[in-house]
């Protein structure tokens, strides 16, 4: 097993968009209202080269299997990022590959001098806000920034 933890490449792009949406159709999450019809959801290279945020990525074999980042959504305060674009492939699951790179992205956000991590998630994904949890999210009444994603009705936040 050849694994590797990376920041995104352009090359990234399609097998990242495609594992993306198959996670959401896995989890029959809705695709209105979230990152599923984002159109940056298929150049997320290009997303994530804006400054102050960051996009790491699995490799498993020379394919990216999942990925996570920080990104300076609108409408939040400057000491805040939001976690976003954590997706771990159905085959890459149970692996510790989710723990490992929500590690470097709060690395990531301490280097990039956040003080607190939001996130917007679904109820659908209930094993990940539990992971969440257990990371020290707390669960918020209502949402902040400006992501778009409207039917998201999970969120948290986190002190770095």
């Amino acid at each position: 097993m050849n694994l590797i933890y990376r920041k995104v490449k352009s090359k990234d792009n399609p097998f990242l968009a495609t594992m993306i949406r198959n996670v959401i159709e896995e989890f029959d999450a809705p695709r209105t209202g979230t990152v599923y019809e984002d159109s940056s959801t298929d150049h997320l290279f290009e997303l994530f080269s804006e400054s102050n945020s960051v996009l790491w990525v699995a490799e498993l074999n020379n394919e990216p299997v999942g990925c996570c980042g920080l990104y300076p959504t609108e409408g939040l305060a400057s000491n805040y990022a939001e976690l976003v674009k954590f997706y771990i492939s159905h085959e890459a699951r149970g692996k510790g590959i989710g723990k490992e790179l929500m590690i470097r992205t709060m690395n990531s956000a301490k280097e990039l001098n956040y003080e607190y991590i939001y996130l917007e998630s679904l109820p659908d994904f209930s094993k990940a806000i539990s992971m969440y949890k257990e990371s020290g999210f707390k669960q918020l009444d209502s949402p902040l920034g400006n992501s778009g994603h409207s039917s998201c009705d999970v969120w948290m936040l986190k002190k770095v």
